[in-house]
């Protein structure tokens, strides 16, 4: 049954609340895919252009929550993958806050669980940009506007002006994989036809290359404190990055409706379609810190790299 005016339905069980609500799961598009900013005119050196790109987290958003008491942690359902502990759309996607005045309403204990559709359409995106930069590391770089993006620039790139820009379309935020910094390594390393080494804001270090279906990747991040977890995070931030350029794009239309509704449908790379994954630890007695951001940073680069730097995200 619906439950108010709030957008939510409820039922005994998830079959019955998914049959009130009519949800279609399986629904997908095949509408095209469009970027929602113009690069900005001048005389570049490179020329970048993303699209729409969903964090594609596989639990949904879900909480629970006994009436008067406090709703569970959203990450609890699978983690924080995606920045899925973001709130974006308060009242659409809270669904702690869901939880707790379903379960005060009705007086018993309630689950509350996104479907697919909903945090296609109000989960965060990584803010589309376009951008272009001249050999001296100088550049504008225009954003969907987004909170504490122009920050994440200037820490890498002191000399990309970043223009914020508002446009119809799903919410973004910068609690996606390195948002912002990793779209202006992209760019410096475009501009100056190499790629050396990337250095992540919070001190890690990476370099990738690309060779004969091989990508291999180095990383410096302190004293890590588990090799095996290391390396694990830095093959799926290295897929992560490949996935990024070659396939991945959502179709959101000039109105800002979301239509691609399936994880089938955002584009995600296959495992048995990405490149072998070679990942080597560098010794460091440093602080422990986030080293797959680096990884993710540095293999998006050097894949730009040796695909000719061509402006349009996804590149396939």
């Amino acid at each position: 049954m619906s439950d108010g005016g709030d957008g939510w339905v409820v039922g005994e069980t998830l079959t019955e609340a998914r049959a009130g609500a009519a949800k279609v799961q399986g629904r997908r598009t095949t509408a095209r895919h469009r970027w929602p900013l113009e690069v900005p005119p001048g005389s570049w050196a490179a020329t970048l252009r993303t699209t729409w790109v969903d964090a594609a987290y596989l639990e949904t958003d879900a909480s629970w929550c006994r009436p008067g008491g406090e709703p569970a942690s959203v990450v609890a359902n699978g983690g924080a993958f995606g920045a899925k502990a973001s709130i974006i759309v308060p009242g659409a996607l809270d669904v702690r806050t869901a939880a707790r005045q379903l379960a005060n309403r009705h007086g018993r204990p309630v689950l509350v669980l996104a479907s697919r559709e909903d945090v296609a359409r109000l989960g965060p995106k990584r803010p589309p940009v376009a951008g272009g930069m001249k050999p001296d590391g100088t550049g504008v770089l225009r954003v969907v506007a987004t909170v504490a993006v122009a920050e994440a620039v200037a820490a890498v790139a002191a000399g990309l002006v970043v223009e914020q820009i508002a446009v119809p379309g799903p919410p973004t935020s910068m609690a996606v994989r390195a948002a912002g910094w990793t779209e202006a390594v992209v760019l410096q390393a475009g501009a100056a036809g190499r790629l050396d080494r990337v250095r992540s804001p919070e001190g890690a270090e990476a370099t990738a290359a690309i060779d004969d279906g091989t990508i291999s990747v180095s990383v410096r991040c302190g004293r890590w404190l588990d090799a095996t977890v290391l390396r694990s995070y830095c093959i799926g931030a290295a897929h992560m990055a490949w996935s990024w350029l070659t396939s991945e794009a959502m179709s959101v239309d000039e109105d800002g409706t979301v239509h691609d509704l399936t994880i089938r449908s955002f584009g995600v790379l296959r495992a048995v379609d990405t490149p072998r994954i070679e990942v080597r630890l560098l010794e460091d007695d440093g602080p422990p810190v986030n080293g797959s951001d680096a990884v993710f940073a540095a293999v998006a680069a050097a894949g730009w790299l040796a695909s000719d730097c061509r402006q349009d995200w996804p590149i396939d």
